[in-house]
């Protein structure tokens, strides 16, 4: 098998789903040069949202961590529809992870390791990325984690 994207996902038991339609007055991704900016992407799987509430109350670390590798998923699966052909992809230039958490949650960046792990496990070498990791008092429709990203594109 090549090393390609698809046959990474493949090997991941990943299939992308389709992409999420804009809840608000907004575009999923804009191209500008040779970067694709996409949206914050929640953790929507088959049914819905799949991990709602906030981390240090309910919400555990490993349930954070597959929310934010959800996100990711999504992130891909928009760059699908907007690139046509995600070997496309240079490199992920910079993400961001929002996680909805208590005041005295600190394991935010472990949590979004699950969108950079997975992102790295996709992607390879081109996986690899800058990136913050931000605790925030509240997601849209009480999402645990949100994840936004910045693509170098060919």
């Amino acid at each position: 098998m090549t090393d390609t994207i698809d046959s990474r996902l493949a090997a991941l038991g990943v299939v992308l789903p389709s992409p999420a339609a804009p809840a608000a007055n907004y575009v999923p991704c804009v191209t500008t040069g040779n970067l694709l900016f996409v949206s914050g992407q929640l953790p929507i799987g088959a049914k819905g949202i799949e991990v709602v509430g906030k981390l240090g109350a309910g919400v555990s670390s490993d349930d954070g961590r597959a929310a934010a590798r959800l996100c990711a998923i999504n992130v891909l699966a928009q760059a699908r529809a907007a690139l046509g052909d995600l070997e496309r992809i240079v490199r992920v230039v910079k993400l961001v992870g929002f996680v909805n958490c208590t005041g005295d949650f600190a394991d935010q960046p472990k949590v979004v390791n699950g969108a950079s792990d997975f992102l790295v496990d996709a992607l390879g070498e081109r996986g690899r990325h800058a990136r913050s990791a931000v605790g925030v008092a509240s997601l849209p429709f009480g999402a645990a984690v949100e994840v936004e990203a910045i693509l170098e594109i060919a």
